[in-house]
């Protein structure tokens, strides 16, 4: 039925007793929610190692939501405190005509913030349409500039690629531009610092992430490179680091060199998990909302979406319920930590 939540194993879950559709959105821990993720696709032209397995059947393309869709969705939850949105994958740049989406949503009253992440390979040539159509801030996943171990990390070539749309970026005006390196040891060791030579080089600020139990391949808690290690090799290799007072819901503390060439963000969910100020929201390509990266639990949002006309009050509804069902957190480091059945690209990075 439309509008229940359940678990993967098909089992319902508590609904909210909260079906106000104005006002802060809140779960039972006193988090405000205003960050939404939304997917737009879950293909990619990469296979990395830490976020999907290499043979993938993906979803059939009329099961993806569609701009307009998404863009009523966004319509419906910005009452309810929703102001901030990150485009996400799978590799958003594969979804045809993104720059449409991105005018879409750039448009509506009330949204204070509108980001993408991208891997880079077709950066170079969308960058152009995404930034005349409104889109300012861009996040590159990209973990080595050894083109060897590129391809060791991500089963494809494409470093060049990468690159080329990342200067692409630069001189088009995009502002922050954010790399994304998983820190996965056995690579983080000699990558991660010439990365961070060429940020504070480029203008661009490092964004490091502890490897997260979300990929295709069994997790090794020993390929964890924590942040305190990696503060350690910048600093011996290249600068001292002071922490930044930032907003307690970013998922990165960040750090600037104290030669002021650069910043550096780590976003530590394994050793500093940051759960109990999480405002994020998640809203998968085919239309399934998820209160956490790690949630075991979906709410179909899809079936509202295209009736017509869109049942928008009970979206709101449905989102309330969503949020009030949060957890504390993800538990990794709990024995009853269970992994998703989803991997990072069909969730959304």
């Amino acid at each position: 039925m439309a509008g229940e939540t359940f678990s993967e194993s098909g089992k319902s879950v508590f609904a909210s007793p909260f079906s106000s559709t104005s006002g802060e959105l809140t779960d039972r821990y006193g988090r405000r929610h205003n960050n939404l993720r939304i997917s737009v696709t879950d293909r990619c032209n990469l296979r990395c190692l830490y976020c999907m397995p290499e043979e993938v059947v993906f979803l059939p393309r009329q099961e993806l939501l569609s701009f307009e869709e998404i863009t009523t969705f966004v319509q419906a939850v910005l009452p309810l405190g929703i102001d901030k949105i990150r485009l996400t994958g799978g590799e958003p740049l594969l979804r045809k005509d993104l720059h449409k989406l991105v005018r879409m949503l750039s448009a509506l009253p009330g949204l204070r913030d509108l980001s993408l992440t991208t891997n880079g390979l077709l950066l170079e040539e969308q960058a152009p349409r995404l930034y005349e159509a409104g889109l300012r801030r861009i996040n590159i996943s990209l973990d080595t500039l050894d083109p060897q171990r590129f391809r060791l990390l991500t089963r494809r070539d494409g470093l060049e690629r990468v690159l080329a749309g990342i200067q692409a970026a630069r001189q088009l005006g995009f502002s922050p531009i954010k790399i994304n390196m998983v820190a996965l040891r056995g690579f983080a060791e000699r990558d991660l610092v010439p990365l961070a030579r060429l940020c504070r080089d480029w203008g661009l600020e490092l964004r490091i992430i502890e490897y997260m139990p979300i990929g295709a391949e069994e997790w090794e808690r020993d390929k964890v490179v924590t942040a305190e290690e990696c503060l350690q090799w910048l600093e011996e290799s290249i600068a001292p680091l002071r922490p930044i007072a930032n907003d307690p819901t970013s998922p990165a503390q960040e750090y600037e060199y104290l030669d002021g060439q650069g910043r550096v963000g780590i976003i530590a969910s394994i050793s500093r998990p940051f759960c109990r100020h999480c405002n994020r929201l998640r809203l998968t390509a085919e239309g399934k909302l998820r209160y956490c990266l790690f949630a075991l639990e979906e709410t179909d949002i899809k079936p509202l979406l295209r009736q017509s006309p869109p049942d928008l009050l009970q979206v709101q509804q449905l989102v309330r319920q969503t949020v009030w069902a949060k957890w504390p957190g993800h538990q990794i480091h709990s024995a009853e930590f269970v992994k998703p059945t989803r991997t990072m690209h069909a969730i959304g990075g």
